[in-house]
């Protein structure tokens, strides 16, 4: 799933449900309410279902707001531990949550700044 526009995404999670019944302005005044954020800025935003058999995807691709529906047909997505609030996921955790794997194993290799180049 392609939806960054080259380089890293932003990734910010609602962690309680949200109603699925909100559609594009719906989930664009979520962010605006339950994230603080601007939900034009390109970042993705990713919400779930009370079943957590569902999310829902909103981004800025700079020509339109894009909304991706997933539904899982025999599971569940993993989900954060439900809570007020926000959390951040990398844009490899969140492919690996759209397919419906364990983002949470998905931990990304972190390589030691040079000090020098060449």
């Amino acid at each position: 799933m392609m939806l960054g526009q080259g380089g890293p995404t932003k990734v910010y999670v609602a962690t309680r449900p949200v109603d699925f019944r909100k559609g594009i302005d719906g989930l664009a005044m979520a962010v605006q309410e339950m994230f603080g954020l601007d939900p034009f800025c390109g970042a993705v935003f990713v919400f779930r279902s009370k079943r957590a058999d569902r999310i829902k995807l909103l981004v800025w691709d700079q020509t339109g707001m894009v909304l991706v529906h997933k539904r899982l047909e025999g599971g569940k997505f993993v989900w954060p531990q439900m809570r007020d609030g926000v959390m951040r996921i990398s844009s490899a955790q969140l492919a690996a949550l759209f397919e419906g794997l364990d983002w949470r194993l998905v931990r990304p290799e972190r390589a030691r700044r040079p000090l020098v180049a060449g």
